[in-house]
């Protein structure tokens, strides 16, 4: 086993077995060194966001004090849902390392591959619709006025 996996596996064995939440653990690494490692903490928090790879993102964050994570690599033991991915992408990770896929996470209970079903389209369960465009999009326009804004 990958020396990295080993450690996101130890996480998620960690989390699961205390009841914190799924068995999902996850690791960051830049220049070979451990930045952040996290386990999934949904039932403990009560947060729906608490999944191991936002909690990693989060303490590497910290850790680095920048939201930008770029030259990390996140290392995973499932598959990252669509939020994670996501999280993932905001923060720049150069690369993911995954073992589990949705599949095995649905097997399990998890409605992973239902969240990419609905972003492929396949299933309609989730009412998903654009209301109040121009107003909305004049906030855009009053960001880019900001002499002090802060660019992503």
């Amino acid at each position: 086993m990958n020396r990295w996996m080993k450690i996101a596996y130890d996480e998620a064995t960690k989390g699961m077995l205390a009841n914190d939440g799924g068995p999902f653990g996850s690791v960051i690494v830049k220049d070979d060194k451990i930045i952040a490692t996290a386990h999934n903490e949904v039932l403990t928090t009560k947060d729906p966001t608490a999944h191991a790879e936002v909690n990693a993102i989060r303490i590497a964050s910290k850790r680095l004090d920048s939201f930008d994570l770029s030259g990390c690599v996140l290392y995973t033991t499932c598959m990252p849902c669509p939020m994670c991915l996501g999280a993932i992408m905001w923060a720049r990770i150069s690369s993911v390392y995954y073992g589990a896929t949705e599949e095995d996470a649905a097997n399990g209970g998890f409605d992973d591959k239902r969240f990419y079903e609905i972003i492929n389209g396949a299933d309609k369960t989730l009412i998903f619709q654009q209301i109040d465009h121009k107003i909305n999009a004049e906030l855009f326009e009053e960001w880019n006025k900001k002499e002090n804004r802060v660019l992503y």
